[in-house]
Formats: C-alpha cells, structure tokens, sequence
C-alpha cells in the first residue's frame, strides 16, 4: 500500500495540466464491447487501476485485452463465460455494466451484485427494473443476479424515477440488441452518457435523443466493432482548478470540453475568480484575490456534480466565511469531514448538508482518504495545511486520477508517494 507525503505550498500553484481521458466514460464504453463479436478499439484512456479492473472482469468473461499508451484493444471472440465474480464486481461498481450487454447478446449471464460503498449503499434496483422492462427476466440467487432472456429481448418503454448514470448505461446498452424499439425517459444527460451513445452508433445501433433526457433505441439484429475516442475527465478538471482556488493561483488546464464543467466554472466565478476559457481549455486565476464564500447544491448534469463536492468543500475551507454544500445526489457523502476537522477545519453537518466556517488555520496531520474524491480533497487541504501531512489508503485516489504526482509537480507542489507495507487495505 501507498500514502502520500504532502507539503504544505511555498507559493501559489501555477502553470498547465493536460487532463486525461474520462475514467466513467471508458468503463462505460468498454463493457458496451461485449455486444458486438471482434475487436474494438478505445483511445485517449487514463492509466488507472478501474481499467485494470474492468479489463480483468472482461478476461474472465473470455475477452483478450491488449493495447499500447493510451489505447486498448478488446477482442471480444472469446466471450463464453457469462459470469462476472463477487471478488471483481466488490472492488468496482461499474463492473455491474456488463449485466446489459451480456443478457442483451447471449441471453443470459450471472453478475455478483456490487455491494455497498465507502460512503453509503447505492443499490442497482434500477439497472434491474430497467431490464425487466425490456423483458429479461431477473432473479436473484445468493448475492448474484441471473438475467435470461428467449432469444433477443422484445424491448420496451422505462422512465427512470430518478436520474442515473450507472443505470442509463446498462439499459441503454441492453436496449440496441432489443427485437423493437424501446424509449427510455428521465435518462442522464451527463456528458459520459454522450460518449457511449457515439460509441454504440459507430458499432450500427440506432439511437436517437442524443444529449436529452429522452433516448429512442431501435434494436438491431447484430452490432459490429467500433472504435471510440474518450472524452476529458471533467472531475479531474474540476479538481486541478480547485488546486488554482485553494492556494490563490492560476491553473490553465488543458484538453478539456469547457462545456463539459460550465457549473464547475460558474462556482469558481461566484467565489470571485477570474475564469478564462477557449475551444479546448480552461483557466482559473485566483492570484492576489480575496474570494467569497458560497453555497452550492449538487444536482444531475448539467448541476453542480456530486463528484466535485469534495475538491469544492477543501477549497471553501480556505476562504472565511460561512459557505453551504448540499448533496442532493448522495446523502451519504461526507466522510472526509472528518478528516479536515482533523487538519483543523471547521466543518458541521447536518443531514446532507455541510457548513463550512471557512479561514480557520490548517496544520499538516496524518489523514485517511475514504474514496477516491474525498482522497483528492484531503490533498488539497493538505496544500494550505501548516508543515507537512501524511495522506494513508491513496490507492483510493489512484482509481480516478493518472500520474498525479508529477501533474501537482508540474505545477509547483510536493506531494511525495511512500511505501507503507503496514497499511492495511482491508480495514
């Protein structure tokens, strides 16, 4: 195991961080491969450990994976074993995407359920009744979900209750192998959704509503191979510009959809920094500023995310004043106010909302990450902590954010990766 030396900044963090592609994109995309029988190819994908997981999950359904830098390669011809294990789909919620295309091609298949999660249950009740509504047939066996199906799924019509990414991907997938055609309502609208929808209609699936909430799919017979090309990761934009707030600096980050983080944007805006964006970047200057603090509630795209509300609440710490974030995503989703109560900051909560008493002095400690953007949040805080802070469980961070170290060295801060054999992953 790993934790990080962080090092309190000597001067505000400046300079350029190209962002990489979209981890929830390509998970998405690459269980979308199963559905078709050859080789699909996938460019612009981080190095992270999910696509070490996800790749796994796919070679035990028989799939080869290869690939060079940032592309992968997925030669589905082997696909025979329609079970994806407890040990695999436990480490990662997004292994439960290949339910759809499996049930959805073969007819049947056996998928672990996921399980809970560092920061509350988030339960794939709608993945399943999603399917349903298409007609498999679900059955849950022992901790596994057993998904049939008579030939081709008819299809049909499902309104998701409420918005969900996870969910989406899953019956959209299931959806374009479908005999009708079937039209899902309320789906989410964030961009990682787009992206597969570009995939799936380069394989030959016909859907339509791109980039609404209404999404018409004729199911076809057969899809072939596609190739797809990842869009930036808007969280780990988010987070880099909050390093640019958190120690009043100026960070330009780069190959990014500004579109893509235009709520994220208007906040550093409402703080009072000088935000900049062209066709392919985005800047945040907070040089020399007195910012302001805010309140802000997170939201389905196009809303504030739910994964920035963490990166948000470290860099709200730095600015005094009363700020609010409320969650309305996840309600459960504060358990690194702990750990910046424990550098110091001033922090209640209450039901899903936290209050941030901002401008109260941080000292450098030892702290936990619990997830992996709770984990990038504590490393924020740990820039404008006095000293020095020790930063244990980052293989948390390591999930969500490529080549960290040297990205924060590129723009002027210290954070040092230490082995620690002692640290027990599985407390």
């Amino acid at each position: 195991m790993y934790r990080f030396e962080v090092h309190q900044v000597e001067k505000p963090l400046e300079g350029e961080v190209e962002i990489s592609g979209a981890k929830n994109a390509v998970l998405a995309v690459m269980a979308a491969a199963l559905l078709a029988d050859g080789v699909s190819e996938i460019t612009n994908v981080p190095h992270l450990k999910d696509m070490k997981t996800m790749s796994d999950v796919l070679r035990v359904i028989g799939c080869r994976i290869s690939g060079e830098s940032h592309e992968l390669k997925i030669d589905t011809r082997g696909a025979d074993h329609l079970e994806a294990p407890y040990e695999l789909v436990k480490t990662m919620r997004a292994s439960f995407y290949v339910l759809g295309p499996l049930v959805a091609r073969f007819g049947r298949c056996r998928v672990s359920l996921p399980g809970g999660c560092a920061w509350g249950p988030r339960p794939v009740d709608l993945h399943l009744k999603g399917l349903e509504a298409l007609g498999a047939k679900i059955t849950l066996t022992r901790g596994y979900v057993e998904a049939t199906c008579e030939g081709r799924l008819p299809g049909g019509n499902f309104n998701f209750p409420i918005s969900s990414v996870g969910a989406t991907v899953n019956v959209l997938m299931a959806a374009t192998l479908a005999k009708g055609t079937s039209v899902l309502q309320n789906a989410a609208l964030e961009p990682e959704i787009d992206n597969l929808v570009d995939f799936l209609n380069s394989m030959g699936a016909k859907i339509q509503g791109r980039g609404t909430r209404t999404l018409t799919v004729q199911g076809v017979e057969a899809l072939r191979p596609g190739k797809c090309y990842t869009i930036p990761d808007r969280i780990e934009a988010g987070t880099f510009l909050c390093a640019a707030a958190i120690t009043r600096g100026c960070i330009k980050v780069t190959k990014v959809f500004p579109e893509h983080i235009a709520s994220t944007l208007d906040a550093f805006r409402d703080m009072g920094c000088k935000v900049d964006v062209g066709n392919d970047w985005a800047q945040v200057d907070a040089r020399g500023m007195e910012l302001k603090p805010i309140n802000v509630t997170t939201l389905p795209y196009p809303g504030y995310p739910t994964d920035m509300q963490a990166p948000l609440m470290a860099t709200l710490v730095s600015i005094p004043g009363n700020s609010t974030i409320q969650d309305t995503v996840y309600n459960d989703r504060f358990k690194h106010v702990a750990e910046l109560q424990r550098l110091g900051a001033d922090i209640q909560v209450n039901g899903n909302t936290a209050i941030i008493k901002g401008g109260t002095k941080l000292e450098g400690t030892e702290i936990m990450g619990s997830d992996l953007r709770a984990t990038a949040a504590l490393v924020l805080a740990a820039f404008i902590s006095e000293g020095e802070s020790t930063v244990s469980r980052v293989y948390h961070l390591d999930r969500g954010y490529e080549d960290f170290e040297n990205k924060v060295a590129k723009i002027g801060g210290v954070v040092i990766r230490h082995s620690d054999d002692e640290e027990d992953d599985n407390l």
